[in-house]
């Protein structure tokens, strides 16, 4: 039986990142936000919920392109070095400026979640007689920007609710006759949209994979 890869998807578009190796550990992170009132002379202050922090991911992993002699950093870094720049064309709804891409991690049944890249290091370890890198390692960090709950799960069997599902876009298609044909009502593209982080429904690349979360108001 085939190991299932771990990947990360650039919920913007395009393909995912598989890794060669999957990850041999991975750590998860979360701070609570707790505010400490002035304790009026007692020895242990009142705390005050100030919220919680975002989730972080942090990933170890390693490349090796020895047999096919191949450049690690074309073959597999570059690619993930790509999710931690802007990428062009796509600005912030709020900002409007230019941002890198959110992100998914996807392994098996692993539960996961929207983030985006804070910090990647690269490390290459063996090269050819030539001095192009053939093996390297990569850490890198994820940090979550959206809770789970509202979002469906990519897999089902991962802890999603029955009937979320997810649909490639093809070409000519766009998300307001997606959203009549999966829906019956065309006006729900707007959640389509929401759910993908989608700022501009026209610019939609054909190969994307969207999510069809339950329609609302139906």
């Amino acid at each position: 039986m085939a190991l299932e890869k771990a990947s990360i998807r650039n919920t913007d578009g395009g393909d995912p990142v598989v890794f060669q190796f999957n990850p041999t550990e991975y750590t998860f992170a979360k701070q609570v936000g707790w505010k400490e009132a002035d304790t009026g002379g007692a020895d242990v202050p009142k705390s005050t919920f100030t919220g919680g922090k975002p989730i972080v991911l942090t990933l170890k992993l390693f490349f090796d392109t020895r047999e096919t002699g191949e450049d690690v950093r074309k073959k597999y870094t570059n690619k993930l070095w790509a999710l931690a720049l802007v990428t062009p064309g796509k600005k912030d709804a709020k900002t409007k400026k230019g941002r890198p891409p959110v992100v998914e991690f996807q392994w098996g049944e692993v539960w996961t979640f929207k983030a985006v890249v804070t910090s990647i290091t690269s490390n290459f370890t063996v090269f050819d007689e030539t001095g192009t890198p053939v093996r390297a390692t990569c850490d890198i960090q994820l940090k979550q920007v959206e809770d789970p709950n509202s979002y469906p799960f990519q897999n089902p069997t991962s802890g999603g609710a029955a009937g979320h599902r997810t649909r490639v876009m093809s070409q000519g298609e766009r998300l307001d006759s997606i959203a009549a044909q999966e829906y019956g009502d065309a006006t729900q593209w707007r959640h389509i949209a929401e759910a993908n982080d989608i700022d501009d429904p026209l610019r939609v690349r054909p190969g994307v994979t969207l999510r069809l979360p339950p329609p609302t108001g139906l």
